[in-house]
């Protein structure tokens, strides 16, 4: 598809280090491809692992510290001003609080002093957090799912504003870039793995060791039926300010031999590729971009029927939904999984389906044709954009 090469897009948000951030991960995958379709991209961020890809894919980067300090304020001002008059981007897309903050900030000083001003996106990757609503000052609020899109208009986010962009990872940029480096100096520092193996029949979780991520609910589950199953394992890939408290739960259970807190991993799909079954068990979650990537490993999926885990799993179609919280209900899908190779099998067969619309070029074409709307001089892409579902 022809593009218009002049249109300028940056991306602020806090930084690009590679710790498994999914907001950090979703932007670097839209940046890339946008830059591939063909636009000139930057990045705004206080740095990270992630420069080497952005400057392999055409992105140009940035520093800018966010820190949230008196002291910090008026430099990060600053700063902010002087990329937007190097760069002179059309389209300012914010993706953190901060970011938010900056960007609505400077379009109102250039449109005080009569100056066009750039437009303002947001993307609303947690609906949950308290300040949420300030991303409504944006001009268009991409929400990652339909359930975010509802939240945001309950909050008083005009309708008219919201679109919905669904999360797709799927032919991330960052895996490719993963499957070309040889060992880094972080992965030499850090003794992370490059390499697993897990038993077949294992249960495997990827989240931020977070209270709101299930991971208590997931232990109690698995330590249900552990017994009757002694040849599982349970694999929680990730790290976190909770994973102290997660580790102590599971070493008073019965099987915390069973149970393996692996940290956090730059490659979590060959876990994924090795196990039987992926729980997502979260509290709250937006759209839950590592259920896509389950799907494409081909797990059979349990997840929380909470947000827009059900949108990622085809409203229960390409996974199984249980009640969030609910360690019981999850030890009972768990078991009748574990209890039924066949019907592991048809839901390893079901997630693989439908994977397309998962995929990061589609994510790209549906946010580039949102800038489109109130950019009119640049042709938007030619792709339909779900608007917010109107009540």
């Amino acid at each position: 598809m022809a593009v218009n090469s002049d249109m300028r897009i940056l991306h602020v948000l806090n930084h690009i280090r590679q710790t498994g951030n999914g907001i950090v991960n979703a932007t670097i995958d839209l940046a890339c491809t946008q830059a591939k379709l063909g636009y000139q991209v930057a990045i705004a961020s206080e740095g990270g692992t992630y420069e080497h890809l952005l400057k392999q894919s055409g992105v140009q980067h940035f520093q800018l510290s966010q820190q949230q300090t008196v002291r910090n304020v008026l430099p990060m001002g600053q700063r902010y001003g002087k990329i937007i008059q190097t760069f002179k981007p059309d389209i300012v897309h914010a993706h953190m609080m901060t970011a938010v903050l900056l960007a609505w900030g400077y379009q109102q000083i250039d449109r005080l002093w009569g100056r066009s001003p750039y437009r303002f996106i947001t993307t609303v990757h947690n609906e949950f957090q308290r300040n949420a609503t300030l991303m409504g000052l944006a001009d268009r609020v991409i929400c990652i799912s339909q359930a975010v899109a509802d939240a945001m208009e309950r909050r008083g986010v005009p309708k008219s504003k919201l679109r919905v962009v669904l999360n797709g990872p799927l032919n991330s940029p960052r895996q490719v870039f993963a499957a070309q480096q040889n060992k880094s100096v972080e992965d030499l520092d850090s003794g992370l793995k490059r390499h697993v193996s897990i038993p077949p029949s294992s249960i495997v979780t990827v989240a931020g060791m977070y209270q709101r991520k299930g991971i208590s609910e997931l232990i109690k589950a698995f330590d249900q039926i552990a017994p009757r199953f002694p040849a599982t394992h349970l694999y929680v890939v990730g790290d976190g300010p909770d994973r102290p408290q997660f580790e102590q739960e599971a070493s008073v259970t019965s099987v915390g031999d069973r149970i393996h807190f692996e940290g956090f991993q730059p490659k979590p799909l060959q876990y994924m590729q090795q196990a039987d079954i992926f729980v997502l068990a979260s509290h709250r979650e937006p759209f839950g971009l590592v259920l896509s990537e389950a799907r494409s490993a081909g797990c059979a999926i349990v997840a929380s029927d909470v947000d827009g885990i059900p949108e990622a799993l085809d409203h229960g179609q390409a996974g199984i939904l249980c009640p969030p919280k609910d360690s019981q209900a999850l030890a009972r899908e768990l078991a009748q999984l574990l209890n039924n190779p066949d019907k592991i099998l048809e839901y390893q067969q079901r997630s693989q389906l439908n994977l397309d619309r998962f995929k990061v070029e589609r994510v790209a074409e549906e946010t580039t044709a949102i800038y489109g709307e109130i950019r009119p001089t640049y042709p938007a892409q030619k792709v339909s954009v779900k608007p917010a579902i109107p009540h």
